[in-house]
């Protein structure tokens, strides 16, 4: 049992965690998740997008509010970060909110956000890619 005990003190305490949290007077009808981009595409990323939800920064990366699940059968690219729930990875510096949409609904649409990092980090679109045999 001493053993057990030993085990289990030595094992690496997980990396804390947190919720990204909307504003109390927008809705998530469709749930909620994030994703990450590194902070020197965030500016990069705004003029790009047809509309942008809310958006908060920790210092490194920006991050995406999107719908729930947005991240069925899409590829990320490398340089992102998916985060289902909107729950976050601990970090330096909490995010903070750093755009806030006009209207309820705090997504930003997650097709096109796809995209615009697809461009700018280099990577073909998933559904672009030749199949493999």
């Amino acid at each position: 049992m001493d053993t057990l005990m030993r085990l289990r003190r030595d094992r690496p305490t997980p990396p804390a965690r947190h919720r990204l949290v909307v504003p109390d007077d927008m809705t998530v009808p469709l749930g909620c998740d994030a994703v990450a981009a590194p902070a020197d595409l965030g500016p990069l990323l705004l003029p790009r997008l047809p509309r942008v939800g809310c958006v908060y920064a920790d210092g490194t990366r920006w991050w995406w509010i999107v719908p729930s699940d947005s991240d069925h059968a899409l590829e990320w690219p490398a340089a992102t970060h998916y985060a289902a729930g909107a729950v976050v990875p601990d970090t330096a510096r909490l995010p903070r909110l750093i755009h806030r949409p006009d209207g309820t609904v705090p997504y930003t649409p997650p097709i096109p956000l796809y995209l615009a990092l697809c461009r700018l980090t280099g990577t073909t679109p998933a559904w672009s890619r030749p199949i493999g045999v």
